[in-house]
């Protein structure tokens, strides 16, 4: 099957630059001496996850647990989840995953850690903990050192829990001086931290400077290693993801419509919603549901009715979870069809 044969609107990821990304990643966080464990929360896709445990990764994260449900099933086996696990129904899911696979969560409150240890004890599971430190992010995470220890303490001496360690989204400013602190606390109390994860795209070297052993990327993937500031760096070459749209009304000489509207692109998408690599001059100015305002007055090109265009999304993450199926391909042919099996998993 070749692009051209694909009904639209059909989201595509090309596959030589996606390996350019994901060897990229892998051979620079190699350089640095620090081990990376990739996020799933941007592809989505346990084919792209496991490509990626076969370039050196050491694991996977997911940020809720449906995501890490659909990568277990896959045969992904080693998970980190970022996301508080919090209520009866969700732990219940969470012992019967730690049966399929190594699955660590973070903490940031004895609420949920005990939550988690009285129902782990009661079927006679252990699960891995780790403390989450809110060093900059100002989102989740325990507010200081001593908080951390206390958290720490707890989960140690928790029946159900193991102690692994200690997680944060790093900022260079505030996180040396803090994971320095706790990881200090820790080893003074005699508290073991296997795990000192820091997380990222592009904040590779602020975790092992701050002293991080892993480091979580996941934008990467779709983004190359630096984070998409804006329409101008969405490129061919950087960029795996586009979405393959037609032409399906030609109103005016200025403007064109394509069948890729919000539902397609992102509920809330940020302008200019994305580039249009055959015509970079066009511009998706506007969106409603389910069309694509595209003004073509620069272009000197003449649009027709049933014409193929390829976009790159401006938040190619937020694309993906709106898709059941993405099109691997290489080159004009289509070698695959992934079903983004993480996609919808909020819960």
């Amino acid at each position: 099957m070749k692009i051209d044969d694909l009904d639209t609107p059909a989201l595509l990821c090309d596959l030589d630059v996606l390996e350019a990304n994901l060897k990229g990643m892998a051979m620079h966080c190699h350089d640095l001496g620090i081990a990376l464990r990739p996020h799933t929360k941007t592809h989505k896709v346990p084919e792209i996850a496991q490509w990626q445990m076969q370039l050196g990764a050491i694991g996977i994260c997911c940020q809720k647990l449906g995501e890490a449900e659909a990568m277990v099933a896959a045969g992904l086996d080693d998970v980190l989840i970022l996301y508080n696990i919090v209520g009866r129904i969700k732990v219940e899911r969470l012992l019967r995953l730690v049966r399929q696979a190594t699955v660590t969560v973070a903490c940031d409150s004895e609420d949920t850690a005990l939550e988690i240890s009285e129902q782990a004890e009661s079927e006679g599971v252990k699960v891995r903990a780790v403390v989450e430190l809110d060093t900059g992010g100002r989102r989740c995470g325990v507010q200081s050192p001593q908080a951390a220890l206390k958290l720490a303490q707890m989960i140690s001496q928790s029946p159900g829990l193991e102690f692994q360690g200690v997680m944060t989204y790093p900022s260079r400013h505030a996180a040396k001086s803090f994971l320095q602190e706790t990881l200090s606390l820790l080893d003074r109390s005699g508290l073991c931290t296997s795990i000192i994860s820091g997380g990222g795209t592009g904040a590779e070297e602020v975790s092992r400077e701050i002293g991080c052993n892993e480091h979580r990327s996941g934008s990467y993937a779709f983004e190359g290693r630096t984070r998409i500031q804006g329409s101008h760096q969405l490129r061919p070459e950087r960029n795996p993801i586009r979405l393959l749209c037609t032409v399906v009304s030609t109103p005016t000489r200025e403007r064109v419509i394509i069948d890729g509207g919000q539902k397609t692109f992102t509920s809330y998408p940020p302008r200019p919603y994305g580039r249009i690599i055959e015509y970079p001059d066009a511009e998706i100015y506007g969106m409603s549901v389910e069309h694509g305002h595209v003004n073509v007055s620069e272009c000197s090109h003449r649009f027709h009715v049933g014409e193929h265009l390829s976009v790159i999304p401006l938040h190619a993450g937020m694309t993906t979870n709106l898709h059941d199926t993405m099109v691997a391909v290489r080159g004009e042919t289509v070698e695959a069809i992934w079903r983004i099996a993480g996609r919808g998993r909020v819960q």
